[in-house]
Formats: C-alpha cells, structure tokens, sequence
C-alpha cells in the first residue's frame, strides 16, 4: 500500500470518530504484511479517563483479528492540526511495544502534512519488558 493511500485509510477511520466534548477528531489506520488494514478513532466519554485514542484502538483492533508486532507494516495518524498530529504520551508507550522498529510511521493533517516517524523517535528510552 502507498503512503498517500494509507493516509486515505486513516481519514476513513477519523470519519467514525466520537469526540462530542473535545471535537478533536483522530483517525488511525494499520497495514499489515499480508495487505489487510485495520481502522481505530477514537473514542470519547463523559468520564475523560475512560476515552481511547485512535491509535490504540487500530492496533487493538488489529491485534484482536489474530495479528502481531511482526506482522504490521505501516501506521497513519491523521488529525485536524496544525502541524501532523502527535501521538499522546500513552499511545506512544503502546506504539513502541506493539508496533516493530523497523514499520513505518506517518502523521499527518487534514491540510496533507506529513511527518515519517520511527518507534524510536517517538519514544526514545522506552520502558519495555526489561525494565521489569
């Protein structure tokens, strides 16, 4: 799959959207080896805590299909900003165990700003299973 269409993908996730008190509407889109993309938004409640981002919501999503770390290729985040989004500090926790080193990370804008990030950029140092 293309960057762009990725990116495309990830739009379709922000449409399914449910962000009534923040109106700050996020799309996510996984690709994984074998073609298949997984969309997540996110998801917001009255009880602010209890809200998930786009983010984890396409690689639980993914994850809940039978897929793994190995298997995904590419992740797009896409939100109404500025500059391309930013994960959140708990998505980037999640990204940097659930998503492999080597994938491809794309942020973007509704205005087709893009940024190419890796894991490692996002969350440099990151707590993982050898910290325990």
């Amino acid at each position: 799959m293309k960057k762009g269409d990725l990116i495309i993908e990830a739009g379709v996730a922000r449409d399914r959207a449910y962000a009534p008190y923040s109106k700050f509407k996020v799309g996510a889109a996984v690709f994984t080896k074998d073609g298949k993309v997984f969309h997540g938004a996110n998801i917001e409640n009255a009880s602010y805590g209890l809200s998930m981002c786009a983010e984890r919501n396409a690689l639980y999503h993914a994850m809940m299909n039978g897929y793994k770390k190995d298997d995904f290729v590419g992740l797009a985040v896409i939100g109404d900003t500025k500059k391309p989004v930013s994960p959140c500090g708990a998505c980037r926790q999640v990204i940097s165990e659930l998503f492999p080193r080597d994938g491809v990370i794309l942020l973007a804008n509704l205005k087709g700003d893009v940024v190419e990030r890796s894991v490692d950029s996002l969350l440099p140092e990151a707590f993982d299973k050898q910290d325990l």
